[in-house]
């Protein structure tokens, strides 16, 4: 089988040593070549390249923004075509596979893949040997794909303050997540956005202050405690919503304890979650940050997120 390797070199829990391991137990059972990502978007570049090119399995070793890059770079021609299947699958496009490599790995998680590079990457040759695989659903935002979380707002504007940080060579750390979203969440109270959501057979959502989409569950991780939204949401039912009316401190503590709890299954009278939707439109009349799978990807007004069943087959 023919596959192409995608190595972010920046990934934080694997060592150089470590990579050259999993490339030669990769590389013993399959026809490999290695691409180490040098730029943003270098990722997605070297995929669509490599799909053309007839390759038959991509392999990420790297975080979520790495597997962002991939998928989008895997789905580039689907943007405006859409699924050509009842099922979103195409029998001719390369196969996935997610070696964790980053601090949080949602998606590899999400999928059951073990925590461990190594041992992810036995699993993911074992799945191969048994021809194992399966589809899972994605979602869009215009013409962007992503695998578990989307959020306009605070947390999109936390991304991007991180952004700027790591690229003045501050490290990505749970505390420095936690420090900034504070520092953003007392901005937020000062000038409060505004948003207006739709959803499929339901009256619109008005004045909101706080959304995130959700294709899975976990929502997220904080220092390996995963966050719980929509602790109903997978990858084969639809995305999931869950909004904030408010942004004061007692409904941000009651809803930071709930979302935290190990069976934390958040309600409130400022909470609004609508689990298991095809699309949700959301809308600001203040252009609001926008991140996908903790990626910052500029502001918008207007955003339309949309569930595609079974976009991507998926080795684990």
């Amino acid at each position: 089988m023919r596959a192409l390797l995608v190595v972010n070199p920046r990934a934080t829990s694997t060592t150089p040593a470590g990579r050259d391991v999993l490339t030669h137990a990769l590389a013993s059972r399959l026809k490999l070549d290695v691409l180490e990502t040098r730029y943003r978007g270098h990722a997605a570049e070297a995929t669509a390249a490599a799909c053309a090119a007839g390759i038959e399995l991509i392999i990420t070793l790297g975080g979520d923004g790495t597997v962002n890059e991939v998928v989008n770079g895997m789905l580039v021609d689907r943007t405006a075509t859409g699924p050509g299947r009842p099922d979103g699958s195409d029998p001719d496009r390369p196969a996935l596979a997610v070696v964790p490599g980053g601090s949080a790995n949602v998606f590899a998680r999400a999928l059951g893949l073990p925590r461990d590079p190594v041992e992810a990457t036995g699993a993911i040759l074992a799945a191969l040997e048994r021809r194992s695989s399966t589809l899972v659903g994605l979602g869009r935002a215009d013409d962007r794909w992503f695998t578990f979380n989307a959020g306009l707002g605070w947390d999109a504007d936390v991304v991007a303050a991180v952004e700027k940080q790591r690229a003045s060579g501050r490290e990505a750390s749970p505390l420095r997540y936690a420090g900034t979203a504070v520092g953003e969440y007392l901005r937020q109270r000062r000038h409060p956005a505004s948003m207006t959501i739709e959803v499929p057979g339901a009256a619109p959502l008005e004045d909101i202050r706080l959304a995130f989409v959700s294709n899975t569950d976990p929502w997220t991780y904080l220092a390996g405690r995963p966050v719980r939204t929509n602790p109903g949401a997978t990858f084969g039912t639809g995305l999931a919503l869950f909004a904030l009316r408010h942004l004061g401190f007692p409904t941000i503590y009651s809803t930071l304890r709930h979302i935290l709890a190990p069976d934390g299954d958040p309600h409130g009278r400022n909470i609004v979650r609508q689990d298991r939707v095809p699309s949700i439109r959301i809308r600001s009349e203040e252009p609001l940050a926008l991140q996908l799978d903790g990626d910052h990807l500029g502001s918008r007004t207007d955003v339309e997120f949309l569930s595609v069943p079974g976009a991507l087959r998926v080795v684990c």
